[in-house]
């Protein structure tokens, strides 16, 4: 799992930067302003904004390893949160699905479009891709003409889902992958002095 992570990962950080403008030289308080007014949420939590006083009991009940000593680490129930240490600001949600069979992944997606609507970029059967301006979601066209006139957008925010095995072509039934979503702003992330990894 990790491996496919990281691997997909790095791909679609190729294709974020692709259309990176000028949000990169934003400072991280304003970048953290800007991402918290998108309003992007997952299981209670939310992209930007810092945690109540019930996330940080729950943070501290359950720490989990984290990769920059600028952030720290937790698991709720399934979901991992990354949140930076100085102001509890949410920087990662992310949650792993092992061993899903095609029904299942085809339902997490389904959760997913109900709760962020109509994705930015599908690719290639395997992953669900929503990007975010400051003024919100990009829709898939004009996320096609940004990339075909080579017109930076600038991406503050993103969602990505990624499966290893197809969502929708149909797949033989005792056919099990691998899926993940992650919930995060690469411009912020950026700023984060020693993070190796998202996560």
């Amino acid at each position: 799992m990790q491996k496919m992570m990281s691997t997909t990962l790095l791909a679609l950080f190729l294709l974020t930067g692709l259309f990176a403008g000028t949000v990169f030289a934003s400072n991280l308080d304003d970048l953290f302003t800007a991402v918290g007014k998108l309003n992007i949420q997952r299981h209670g939590y939310t992209l930007g904004k810092a945690l109540n006083k019930t996330q940080l009991k729950t943070a501290a009940s359950n720490p989990v390893e984290a990769a920059s000593k600028e952030t720290f680490k937790f698991q709720d129930k399934k979901v991992f949160i990354v949140a930076e240490n100085k102001t509890n600001r949410v920087l990662v949600i992310y949650e792993q699905f092992e061993d899903s069979v095609q029904k299942k992944i085809q339902n997490l997606v389904g959760d997913l479009y109900m709760t962020f609507d109509d994705p930015t970029v599908l690719a290639h059967d395997k992953v669900v891709y929503w990007a975010y301006t400051k003024t919100g979601k990009v829709p898939a066209d004009q996320f096609d003409l940004a990339k075909e006139i080579k017109k930076p957008l600038d991406i503050l925010a993103t969602v990505k889902f990624v499966s290893d095995i197809k969502i929708m072509e149909k797949e033989a039934s005792e056919t099990k992958g691998q899926a993940y979503y992650i919930i995060s702003s690469d411009p912020i992330l950026k700023q984060i002095a020693d993070l190796k990894e998202l996560y």
